[in-house]
């Protein structure tokens, strides 16, 4: 298993690789050694071996598959899936060290397993050298390594730029010095990743504690009380959402009038307009499922979301790319934080009927609907002004609220709430691997509904405590990245010859060269005179 030190460095990079910690990362890179020590190009120093999948593997262990098939799952978190026989393995050992070849995550670095090695990793060896000293080495490069990976499809390793770094050799006895004392302080730094990780959990259960609040009416309690005259009831909310509904619908049928009419006097020029369809007949809420929920405030209640929302709009399956010429089109990575970040944009070209139908406004909001993660599945971002000039992607949904009953911003932070989360992910469990929300299952949501004027104050009170949570979040993470880069600061130093004071009496590295160089000479002369004799053999017989 990969120690939690590693994992976390590659999630902080990977999570926050903005220009800022990239160029921090960036900044300690290369190394200067003491003249006690020697460089040697890495690739020149060190043994490895790619893995290759088993042809033959077992789910269960057995006399016959006794071998751990060691792939990512077993690497990352110690547990292993699957058994092979032996045939056709290649396998790895504890003395070793696996690097993650292919994938999101080359470049990650663990302690070795012993077992059949898988094929998105790789064993390397560091004959004559203290094994942690070389760990610590390759989880220093990790930043590089993962930014510089090569491949159009999936990403792995680029070996001209793993196997021509250059190796920092430092002896012997200094070398087991410099894990000890980087363990040392890298102990002292996990401390307080794992305080400020805390901290984040208790965020996230404190910021859906105010989410439960706020949809509950629990926030807007004295407000309610100051404007007790002027609120409706719950009976009359539904009643006027019903009224409201109909409206709504009885306007598209009369602008549809209006085209259609203009579209038989050209001559029928054109596409045929549309035919709105009359909003979906949804079931209404049982008993047994209002017991289930939470109690509400006076003059709110529960209902389905479509009633208070447009027939949801799937995104365009059009192919799109990086040079493009026409219109930018808003994908998952674009929305997948929870508010739009166009700064990664594909496009495409649209005919003019294409971005009618899939035109944004100030107020719509993109559903994630599909997703291998489930907790990605029903994550939103909410279309401002900026966002009308692109159009949207298939694995997205937009929906679009009846701006009489129902503003935006109050969806928006409801489809965050647990109350809507449990649902959508109850709803999007597959066992295809693939999570999916559709229409129909969004718009049979269940979402706790008040007064149009008691909705601005939720939102009024929830856009403070959350904006409040976000900075507290933002130092929080502010905080990571830098124990991040101290790390990576504290190996700088260690590879330099700065973490711990140099020791005249050491035996220096030149020698630790030279005899790993003999090592080697002996070994291939071993495996030379195992060739002879083996074709001597084939020989004779």
């Amino acid at each position: 298993m990969i120690p939690t030190a590693s994992l976390e460095d590659g999630e902080l990079v990977a999570r926050y690789r903005g220009p800022r910690a990239r160029s921090m990362m960036d900044a300690i890179s290369g190394y200067r050694v003491p003249e006690s020590w020697e460089t040697v190009r890495l690739g020149d120093l060190v043994e490895s071996e790619k893995g290759k999948k088993p042809k033959r593997c077992a789910s269960e262990q057995s006399s016959s598959y006794s071998l751990p098939y060691i792939n990512i799952r077993a690497f990352e978190e110690g547990v292993i899936e699957s058994w092979a026989d032996g045939e056709g393995c290649r396998m790895c050992h504890e003395s070793d060290l696996l690097l993650v070849w292919d994938g999101a995550r080359s470049g990650l670095v663990g302690k070795g397993m012993s077992g059949a090695l898988g094929s998105t990793l790789a064993r390397i060896n560091f004959p004559l050298v203290e094994n942690q000293y070389a760990f610590y080495f390759l989880q220093s490069k990790y930043n590089q390594i993962n930014s510089r990976t090569k491949g159009s499809g999936t990403p792995h390793v680029d070996p001209d730029l793993l196997w021509n770094y250059e190796f920092p050799v430092a002896p012997a006895n200094e070398q087991c010095r410099i894990v000890a004392r980087i363990e040392e302080l890298f102990s002292e730094l996990d401390k307080g990743v794992e305080n400020l990780k805390k901290a984040l959990e208790q965020l996230k259960l404190y910021r859906q504690a105010v989410l439960k609040h706020a949809f509950e009416g629990k926030l807007t309690a004295q407000w309610r009380e100051e404007n007790k005259d002027k609120l409706e009831s719950s009976e009359q909310l539904l009643a006027r959402i019903k009224q409201e509904r109909d409206a709504c619908y009885d306007q598209r049928l009369r602008n549809w009038e209006i085209f259609f009419a203009a579209w038989e006097e050209s001559g029928k020029s054109g596409k045929r307009p549309t035919k709105p369809p009359k909003p979906k007949e949804l079931p209404q809420l049982s008993s047994a499922v209002l017991e289930s929920l939470p109690l509400l405030a006076d003059g709110w209640s529960y209902l389905r979301l479509g009633w208070v929302i447009d027939e949801p709009k799937y995104g365009t399956s059009k192919k799109c790319n990086y040079n493009y010429k026409g219109m930018g089109v808003l994908r998952i990575p674009n929305v997948v934080l929870g508010t739009v970040d166009a700064s990664d944009l594909k496009g495409a070209y649209f005919e003019a009927d294409e971005k009618h139908a899939y035109t944004l406004r100030k107020g719509d909001i993109l559903v994630i609907r599909s997703n291998g993660s489930r907790s990605i599945v029903g994550r939103c971002a909410l279309i401002s002004k900026a966002e009308e000039q692109y159009l949207y992607a298939g694995y997205l949904i937009r929906l679009r609220a009846n701006p009489a009953i129902l503003i935006p911003e109050y969806l928006a932070m409801l489809l965050s709430s647990h109350l809507l989360r449990t649902q959508i992910e109850r709803t999007a469990k597959s066992t295809s691997g693939v999570n999916n929300i559709n229409s129909t299952e969004i718009q049979s949501l269940v979402v706790p509904l008040c007064s149009f004027g008691e909705q601005q104050q939720v939102i009024k009170r929830l856009f403070a405590s959350l904006s409040a949570i976000d900075d507290v979040q933002a130092k929080i993470s502010d905080q990571l990245i830098r124990i991040a880069v101290l790390r990576q600061s504290i190996l700088q130093k260690a590879f330099s010859g700065e973490l711990v004071a140099q020791d005249p009496n050491d035996e220096p590295a030149s020698m630790l060269l030279e005899r790993i160089k003999a090592e080697k000479v002996a070994q291939s002369q071993g495996a030379n005179a195992r060739m002879r004799r083996r074709a001597k053999a084939k020989a004779a017989a």
